[in-house]
């Protein structure tokens, strides 16, 4: 198996899909008008930006992604200069890696890991 997407719960999909587009601008946006949807896509890994409701919140409910970054000192200045707010970290972590989880602006974690 494999990943392939994740979703990510936010009170306005118009507002997230947006900041998402400016944070990951390497992801292709695909209409999917059948489904009244949109995706990024990256590299076939699709990021759902979906309304968040009762059942799903936005938010820090306990599960987070990390991306791997070459560079993590310049990946967490890139989304903080997006509006995401430093969460937890940067902790140093095995074979000389480096970890930090990062707020965005609807309250969910984006977790990125990679070299100093």
């Amino acid at each position: 198996m494999n990943p392939a997407a994740v979703l990510i719960h936010v009170p306005d999909v118009s507002a997230g899909l947006a900041w998402y587009q400016r944070a990951f601008p390497q992801a292709d946006l695909v209409l999917l008008p059948e489904f009244d949807f949109t995706v990024l896509d990256l590299n076939g890994f699709a990021i759902e930006i979906v309304q968040a409701d009762e059942k799903v919140g936005s938010g820090k409910k306990g599960t987070v992604l990390y991306w791997s970054v070459d560079n993590l000192s310049e990946s967490l200045a890139f989304f903080q200069s997006l509006g995401a707010t430093l969460y937890r970290g940067p902790l140093e972590i095995e074979n000389g890696l480096v970890m930090c989880q990062l707020e965005d602006p609807f309250g969910n974690l984006i977790g990125l890991r990679g070299h100093r």
